[in-house]
């Protein structure tokens, strides 16, 4: 977190999730780095699905969403490929956030469309899910690794890039994918309109499909944009309209940050004394992740 973050957390307050909770007890811990390829919310999300310990490390969400848009997915291995403006500067390139793009559902169908013969022609099969979410189903990306959108979201692509043998042949379908959008007349239409370009995409959640084994968690999704932006007060908001919402009835609360996340259950025994010598109200606990 940047030091303007750090400052807004300082002076978040959060009354309803302060009592909340002074009557929790820790139950699970995720202690890791800003440098795994999968972020902490991810990885909690895959547990509360039920998924094994291998599929937390690398969630298949291609498949998932996949099946949700539709798609029959069946046995294959999938991979999500998100079409995304790569910022080119002098020295690194960066990747914007690919929800302001304003891709409309035309000219997403009209993009896939030109990019779908360079993957058949390498024996992926493509299927157009919505204007951000397309999939590719290749033997190849069973097992390949590759960095959450949200890892890569506003940072110099090179250190997220999958480097493992096994991506080469992405890393090829990317630089020719690359040269043919320079070239599409739907992006000098986007640059006329003053609208970044579509250069590029970014592969993610692959992996064979998985079945749910338990029912997906409830997810705040107004903290995401205003955090992955680094748009502070914004996040600072997010928060607060969240704790006017109230935390009554939750049995289970996972907190999740950049390295790390926390799940806690209320509880009747006085140990809260123990999670405050640790973490000192929401805030601090909050800034631990």
């Amino acid at each position: 977190m940047s030091e303007a973050g750090r400052e807004a957390l300082a002076m978040l307050t959060l009354p309803r999730l302060e009592r909340w909770l002074a009557a929790a007890e820790p139950h699970a811990r995720d202690d890791g780095d800003e440098w795994t390829p999968v972020p902490p919310h991810e990885r909690a999300l895959a547990r509360a699905l039920g998924w094994p310990a291998d599929l937390q490390a690398r969630p298949p969400w291609a498949a998932r969403d996949a099946r949700a848009d539709g798609i029959e997915v069946g046995a294959r291995a999938w991979g999500l490929l998100t079409p995304v403006h790569w910022r080119v500067g002098a020295e690194s390139v960066h990747l914007t956030d690919p929800s302001t793009l304003a891709l409309d559902e035309a000219p997403s169908r009209a993009l896939f469309d030109a990019v779908r013969p360079w993957f058949e022609s390498e024996g992926f099969a493509l299927a157009w899910g919505a204007p951000l979410r397309w999939y590719a189903s290749h033997p190849s990306l069973e097992h390949l690794a590759t960095a959450s959108l949200d890892r890569v979201i506003g940072r110099n692509v090179d250190r997220w890039l999958p480097g493992q043998p096994g991506a080469r042949l992405v890393r090829r379908l990317q630089n020719e994918v690359q040269m043919l959008l320079y070239t599409h007349p739907l992006n000098a239409e986007r640059e006329a309109a003053g609208l970044v370009p579509v250069n590029s995409f970014w592969l993610s959640g692959c992996g064979v499909g998985r079945a749910d084994a338990g029912p997906a968690p409830r997810l705040q999704p107004r903290l995401r944009s205003p955090a992955l932006a680094g748009d502070w007060a914004a996040w600072r908001d997010a928060w607060v309209a969240i704790d006017c919402d109230g935390w009554e009835g939750v049995t289970l609360l996972t907190l999740c940050g950049e390295r790390s996340a926390i799940s806690l259950r209320p509880t009747r025994r006085s140990l809260w004394q123990r999670l405050t010598a640790r973490h000192a109200g929401a805030g601090a606990l909050i800034a631990s992740l």
